[in-house]
């Protein structure tokens, strides 16, 4: 579960309890403001990971409150907004907002951009941190190579040695096919053979561990006939 912090901006009661309601369940801690001036308030005594802000309400609207924001940080900003002409999305994403939803939006679409937004700012720190120069980043799945650990949505994966061998060859090579018998000769450091088995038996346990589809795996991926690829940190 996240443990994320997100500042939740507008001024209509009941958004806000149904978008609390669906975050909540996702782990990620809130905090509300019904306007601008608290937004800012709050952001000045909270370390907060992603706000949603919306455009039309009193005292401070989103759009000022956004720019007023822009000034001192980078966190991740996704609209809300009843206006769903393209000029004002082409306004609020102007002045620096991330993503822009219009209203009535369907809130497991909102969670989707959230989760989005935050994996990418995510990474862009990790590859602006000096510290972090021996980590892979691919989506919510980290490798460290220095550690030899491995993270998925910030749990800690345990793998054996040569498993952490093959995902540290896959992901060091993303987007680039693999043979099974380029994997074993690397892995094993003998020759191949015919050992697709025990590629394949490790492949699976891998999966097991990271995907959370085993079915539909999101990082690992066969291409049949030749082998198996990591997918690249570039791809949506």
């Amino acid at each position: 579960m996240s443990r994320e912090s997100i500042l939740l901006v507008d001024d209509e009661k009941e958004i806000i309890e149904l978008i609390e309601i669906y975050l909540k369940n996702e782990g990620y801690i809130l905090y509300k403001a019904s306007n601008g001036l608290e937004a800012l308030h709050i952001l000045q005594i909270h370390d907060i990971d992603l706000i949603i802000l919306d455009i039309m309400m009193p005292e401070m609207d989103g759009i000022e409150a956004c720019m007023k924001i822009r000034e001192q940080k980078n966190t991740p900003i996704i609209m809300v907004s009843a206006k769903s002409q393209d000029i004002d999305k082409i306004a609020g994403l102007s002045i620096g907002a991330d993503d822009y939803v219009t209203k009535p939006f369907n809130p497991l679409v909102l969670v989707a951009r959230v989760k989005s937004q935050l994996r990418r700012y995510k990474h862009l720190n990790r590859q602006d941190s000096k510290k972090n120069d021996h980590e892979i980043v691919i989506d919510e799945l980290v490798i460290n190579t220095a550690t030899h650990t491995v993270t998925v949505d910030d749990q800690e994966v345990k793998l054996t040695p040569r498993e952490f061998a093959i995902l540290e060859m896959l992901a060091v090579n993303q987007g680039i096919v693999l043979s099974m018998d380029k994997i074993y000769q690397q892995v094993w450091n003998e020759p191949f053979m015919d050992s697709k088995n025990t590629v394949m038996v490790h492949i699976r346990k891998i999966r097991e561990k990271i995907e959370k589809d085993k079915q539909n795996p999101q990082f690992v991926k066969t291409v049949w006939g030749i082998g198996y690829k990591m997918k690249s940190s570039k791809e949506l």
